[in-house]
């Protein structure tokens, strides 16, 4: 599986992940930070990447549906 690690999401997360044997990239490493939430689904549509993110916008359905994407973990 391939994640897609939002701005609030540090290191130690990103870490686990690779140590875990997952393909891993982040908004920060591909200088994303601070784009709107459309634009970084997009992204991570066109790379076929699990978002993980903290931002409760994300868990709202109508806004983005969970069909249309290859995953969003919004973390509590």
């Amino acid at each position: 599986m391939k994640f897609k690690l939002d701005e609030n999401i540090g290191e130690r997360g990103k870490n686990l992940l690779i140590e875990a044997g997952y393909d891993v990239k982040t908004v920060v490493e591909q200088n994303l930070t601070s784009t709107p939430d459309p634009e970084i689904i997009k992204v991570c549509q066109k790379e076929q990447r699990c978002l993980v993110t903290l931002d409760l916008d994300f868990s709202n359905p109508l806004r983005f549906q969970p069909s249309q994407y290859s995953g969003i973990a919004v973390l509590l």
